[in-house]
């Protein structure tokens, strides 16, 4: 009963797993689906960014064109989850939908920036619309802020971990610092609203921007020495993660984001950066990167949520542990030739472990002499799956041949947790 009961539960997670990672997707692909709208919007215009002159289009073509790599990326996610669904062992869904998890991270980072840069874009719209600042000086902020935004957009479409980390990092002191130019921009298109009637326009603009709260209107303005969010800090109400009386995100968005983390598919650093952005913190310089406590308490707070920080194993002055290649590279065309390509590569399939245990499953330090052992891993488990293929008379699928590579797996005592490696 009680091995059932466990089983039982097991399946529920994973099931849980699976539905918050597909709403999760809908909920970017949303999002970018009402960009790409909006950067169309702006291009068709025959005035303010628009016009016939074109010098500012360029900008907006930046922002059109970045949704290709976040749509590839959602796209290969969501096979990756449709793969995880045709498995039956629940540990073999969740280790698949952790392979998929980078490239939600790097999808949901990459649409709150392009919705930063929409935001830039509105702003510099109602400027060349209403002509309340030098156009030449606006075109040379345009190129400095995409200057700033563009190494971390280029990070994330890179999907290389280390450069996704490090921009997710970076990524709420970027946008707090666009907030903080923007905000000197606006008092200087401000001091030079010629009529009531332009300061209302600003106004209007400024309230309509979705991505950089912190710049509400008021006069007189506030220096930029005091943010108007400085010390303000969230807090978890009945419908969500709030700042204030301000809903930051849903009660749904955090329970989506509670069962992704723990179930290990997204990383807290991540949503906690998320959180910060659209809540504005970005001005509030967290000590020693710890997440912010509002965050942690949506996501279930504990032990192991505050232990982590916005660091991996470099920050933690950690050696990287082998990569052991679940799927034998040196059988990578046989694999190839049943399914595993793309975000299916026998690269994805790699299990972080201990020297000595990596040794161990290879016949000790000397590979020459491990091949020779029947139970070296690798001669074992393509020997498994030759015996399946002689017995079903056909090719194994991917499916099929993940559900026997699980039960080896689970006779190696090797983790069910997949992370990337390298081609060699």
């Amino acid at each position: 009963m009680g091995s059932d009961s466990t089983e039982k539960a097991a399946q529920q997670g994973a099931l849980a797993a699976q539905l918050a990672f597909r709403n999760a997707v809908l909920h970017v692909s949303g999002s970018t689906r009402r960009l790409s709208s909006e950067f169309s919007r702006l291009k068709a215009s025959e005035q303010g960014i628009g016009d016939e002159n074109g010098t500012f289009v360029r900008y907006v073509d930046y922002g059109a064109q970045q949704p290709r790599w976040i749509d590839a990326q959602l796209a290969a996610a969501t096979r990756l989850a449709n793969a995880a669904s045709e498995v039956e062992d629940p540990d073999m869904q969740l280790a698949l939908l952790r392979l998929a998890g980078p490239r939600m991270e790097a999808a949901m980072m990459g649409s709150l920036l392009l919705a930063v840069w929409l935001d830039l874009l509105n702003l510099t719209d109602s400027v060349l619309t209403q002509h309340t600042y030098s156009m030449e000086r606006m075109f040379a902020d345009m190129l400095r802020w995409q200057e700033m935004l563009e190494p971390a957009m280029t990070a994330f479409s890179s999907l290389e971990p280390g450069q996704v980390e490090a921009a997710t990092q970076d990524v709420p002191a970027l946008v707090g610092h666009l907030t903080g130019e923007l905000a000197a921009t606006l008092e200087t298109m401000r001091k030079g609203a010629e009529n009531v009637t332009k300061m209302l326009v600003l106004k209007d603009t400024i309230e309509a921007l979705t991505m950089l709260p912190a710049l509400k209107f008021s006069l007189p303005s506030v220096p930029p020495s005091a943010p108007a969010l400085l010390g303000i800090g969230l807090s978890v109400g009945g419908n969500g993660v709030m700042m204030g009386t301000r809903l930051v995100v849903s009660a749904e968005w955090v329970e989506m984001m509670r069962q992704l983390v723990r179930a290990g598919v997204l990383s807290l650093p991540v949503v906690s950066a998320a959180v910060r952005i659209q809540a504005g913190q970005v001005m509030l310089a967290q000590a020693h990167h710890e997440l912010p406590r509002g965050v942690r308490e949506a996501l279930g707070d504990g032990p192991e949520v505050r232990g982590m920080r916005m660091t991996g194993r470099a920050g933690a002055g950690m050696a990287e542990p082998p990569r052991h290649h679940v799927l034998p590279q040196e059988f990578r065309e046989w694999f190839e030739k049943r399914g595993f390509t793309g975000e299916m590569d026998i690269d994805q399939f790699c299990v972080e472990m201990e020297q000595a245990h990596h040794e161990a499953i290879h016949g000790g330090g000397n590979w020459h002499l491990g091949r020779t052992w029947p139970d070296e891993w690798n001669q074992m488990i393509m020997s498994v799956l030759r015996q399946a293929e002689a017995k079903a008379g056909r090719m194994l699928t991917p499916n099929a041949t993940l559900k026997l590579v699980e039960r080896e797996m689970r006779r190696y005592k090797i983790p069910m947790n997949f992370v990337p490696g390298r081609r060699q």
